[in-house]
């Protein structure tokens, strides 16, 4: 029997009742049912898991490789370096990308002893030479140059899609970074010869262009970006130890100096098989295809499982604040301290979050967008920046002109209090029990998105059927709850701001011709040098 038919069934039952009966949670565990005859689990002996999901109505597959390792996993020092692997994951392999890999080795082994050389004498504080650290850099910038020589650009990537893989991409999080893309069911085995050879042996070419354009990257987003700025500010003053303190591009000092060495490295640490879950759904018999699947990712080196992170981040003990003046648009953004996913008060959350922001019947667009007209824009959500460690519960506010952040703050904390002394309703708890059910039978709707929440469930939990046992918690959640969250959660000490305020900018500086004006005695007296 085929996967998708039964979801389509019971979605068309949840998403198109006219009767308003809600699907139950036994129709759930039918579905798990379904799922557990179409799913194949098996745990190589690298330690390297596989899922397979047969979903034979188009002879295609959708593959989703995470890796449970992200931006928390940067060594410090080297922020942005998970993100920054993400990159090279596509610059090919031993056999792909590469015109004579023994030479290329060769030459990628000099361009390290050089920019190593260039790299010692650029840190120095004292007694840096300017003459040999640009002796350094042209030997360096040389070494660079013939290794590219051998470089097939972009022949990874070329040769997935000349055999019709769409939707190649990759993403980086704080707590993971995941490869996905889709591909006709025919090309199956070059596939997992792509997919294994770049998981066991990713050659870092062109790593220093790559690094500019990161570090470009990071200019847009965050550098030249006010709101961008002030999230990365925000964070950093939320966390003190946690490295959900530290931006996932990286601080632009280490992104500048990170190595294709230090690359390596981490990825001989965090992208060993343990530390992976490989996801395939589609047009695929396991029987059939799991002999060919083990050989190929069977093969890949085993390494030991890294250490969990050792870090916890303390109690915070009173509202700390981040403010901007700039000449852009005013945003707010404050942020409570809440547990992980693993918390049994985790699905509490996402009803606070539905309740408060999903959509326009929500509690904060009502109220600040609709009826007070003060804001263009209002919202909660839970698990920023990630999801893994304790993390954030923001609300966020943009407000519309005339209006202040300040005034964002009061509006946002008015509904908050509400929630603290005040039951939701019957409706809008139904209603978040209702969309939650929805968001998960579309998540499963797709190849892709069926082999996302598969590969996530089964790294998160170490089991992939936890994806429909939250369902439980969804309808154990009551208003009392909420109010116990709220009451918990929501107070000022555990509290950090941020906001931009709408400052002019200062008027250009006199054209060289043009007449001095005469300060101000009291300015000037403030002058200095």
């Amino acid at each position: 029997m085929k996967c998708r038919k039964p979801l389509l069934f019971v979605a068309s039952i949840l998403l198109g009742t006219l009767s308003g009966s809600m699907v139950r949670a036994q129709e759930f565990a039918a579905i798990e049912q379904q799922f557990t005859k179409q799913v194949t689990v098996k745990k190589l002996h690298n330690g390297l898991t596989l899922i397979v999901c047969n979903r034979p109505e188009a002879p295609v597959f959708s593959f989703f490789t995470i890796v449970n390792a992200g931006s928390v996993q940067d060594p410090k020092g080297e922020t942005g370096l998970a993100h920054m692997f993400e990159h090279l994951a596509f610059k090919g392999t031993k056999d792909i990308g590469t015109t004579n890999y023994p030479q290329e080795k060769l030459a990628l082994a000099k361009v390290e002893q050089s920019y190593a050389a260039y790299d010692a004498e650029y840190r120095k504080r004292v007694g840096k030479n300017p003459a040999k650290l640009k002796q350094l850099k042209a030997q360096f910038e040389a070494d660079t140059a013939a290794a590219e020589k051998f470089v097939i650009p972009n022949q990874f990537t070329q040769l997935a899609e000349l055999n019709g893989a769409v939707g190649i991409n990759a993403e980086t999080s704080n707590d993971a970074t995941e490869y996905f893309w889709s591909m006709p069911a025919n090309r199956l085995q070059l596939w997992a010869y792509m997919e294994s050879d770049r998981i066991a042996n990713p050659v870092p070419r062109e790593f220093y262009k790559e690094r500019s354009v990161v570090m470009e990257e990071r200019r847009l987003r965050v550098d030249s970006n006010p709101i961008g700025y002030m999230i990365e500010q925000f964070l950093a003053t939320a966390y003190v130890a946690h490295p959900y303190r530290n931006p996932g591009v990286g601080w632009m000092s280490d992104i500048s100096q990170v190595s294709a060495t230090e690359a390596k490295a981490f990825h001989k640490k965090y992208y060993v098989p343990s530390n992976i879950v490989v996801t395939v759904v589609g047009d695929v018999n396991a029987t059939q295809a799991m002999p060919m699947l083990e050989k190929y990712f069977g093969s890949i080196p085993a390494g030991p499982a890294p250490e969990p992170l050792a870090t916890v981040e303390p109690p915070q003990a009173a509202e700390k604040s981040v403010m901007l003046r700039e000449a852009t648009q005013p945003f707010y953004i404050e942020g409570y301290h809440r547990p992980s996913y693993l918390n049994k008060d985790d699905a509490v959350y996402d009803a606070i979050s539905d309740i408060m922001s999903n959509g326009r019947t929500s509690v904060l667009y009502r109220s600040l967008v609709r009826d007070q007209k003060i804001a263009a824009e209002a919202a909660g959500f839970s698990g920023f920046p990630g999801e893994k460690y304790p993390n954030l519960f923001a609300f966020y506010a943009v407000p519309t002109p005339g209006h202040t952040p300040q005034q964002m703050r009061t509006a946002i904390h008015a509904e908050i209090d509400k929630l603290k002394t005040q039951d939701v309703s019957d409706a809008e708890l139904s209603m978040f029990k209702t969309r939650a059910r929805a968001d998960i039978l579309r998540s499963l709707d797709k190849n892709q998105g069926l082999a996302e929440e598969l590969g996530t469930y089964q790294l998160r939990y170490g089991d992939w059927r936890m994806l429909f046992q939250q369902l439980d918690k969804i309808d154990a959640v009551s208003k009392a709850d909420i109010r116990r969250v709220a009451n918990q959660v929501f107070t000022a000490k555990n509290r950090t701001y941020a906001l931009i305020e709408f400052a002019p900018e200062k008027p250009a500086k006199a054209a060289p011709d043009a007449p001095a004006q005469p300060a101000h005695p009291a300015h000037a007296a403030q002058g200095g040098r």
